[in-house]
């Protein structure tokens, strides 16, 4: 699977990259607004620094209108270079603008979707990558991970290339049941990468073998034992 880091913030995509497998970085407009950075070129372009030209960088366009979001696309890919993809908003305008940049190989990321048909659709549009949003579907009780499971298995009939890229999380528990459904990509927020590995058992055992070896070598580690 695949992991982003759904952020702008620079310190903390810093911090996932050093701990964590990350693949690359989505940000949206809301994201972007968050880090009240006033220069947008200064912050993407620090971004795409950070992450180097090999992980994926997904930026969400800001137009409505098929030219408009063409043209975003092709001056943000300018911009930043590298492994690019433009986010589209699912609309007709949205698919439109999709179809035309894959055929000037702008990777494309389709976005804010809430339905099986419109993720299929998006994906004959030549989308690579569709993100539907689990959290919000389950606060209005739509079950968001059953949406994935069946866009992932209308993916796997339809024998479609296109890979699904979750959003929207709030806790481990959606991203495990998202996981199971054969997802391709989870995009989180940077603080729910350390709910990820964390477990109390996990510290009781790592307390325990402390414990165990200082019983033995209380003041030597392993390096010194071994002369190095």
């Amino acid at each position: 699977m695949l992991h982003f880091i759904d952020s702008a913030n620079i310190d903390k995509i810093k911090k996932c990259i050093e701990y964590y497998p990350i693949d690359g970085v989505t940000t949206n407009p809301t994201i972007i607004s968050r880090e009240h950075a006033g220069d947008f070129k200064a912050l993407i372009r620090e971004i795409r620094e950070v992450i180097g030209d090999d992980r994926m960088f997904h930026i969400q366009t800001t137009a409505s209108a098929a030219e408009d979001i063409v043209a975003e696309a092709e001056a943000l890919r300018r911009e930043v270079g590298g492994n690019f993809y433009i986010k589209i908003p699912i609309s007709p305008e949205g698919l439109k603008a999709a179809m035309q940049l894959k055929k000037s190989g702008i990777g494309v990321t389709v976005t804010a979707i809430f339905s099986q048909q419109q993720a299929l659709i998006a994906a004959d549009a030549g989308a690579d990558f569709v993100a539907p949003y689990v959290n919000r579907l389950d606060n209005i009780v739509s079950d968001g991970t059953h949406v994935v499971e069946e866009i992932v298995k209308l993916f796997n009939i339809q024998n479609s290339k296109c890979r699904v890229l979750a959003a929207s999380f709030r806790n481990v528990e959606q991203i495990h049941k998202v996981s199971m459904t054969g997802a391709h990509a989870v995009t989180l927020a940077p603080e729910l990468y350390e709910k990820l590995v964390y477990h109390p058992l996990t510290l009781v055992a790592v307390e325990d073998f402390e414990k165990d070896w200082q019983s033995v070598y209380p003041s030597q580690r392993i390096p010194e034992l071994l002369g190095k």
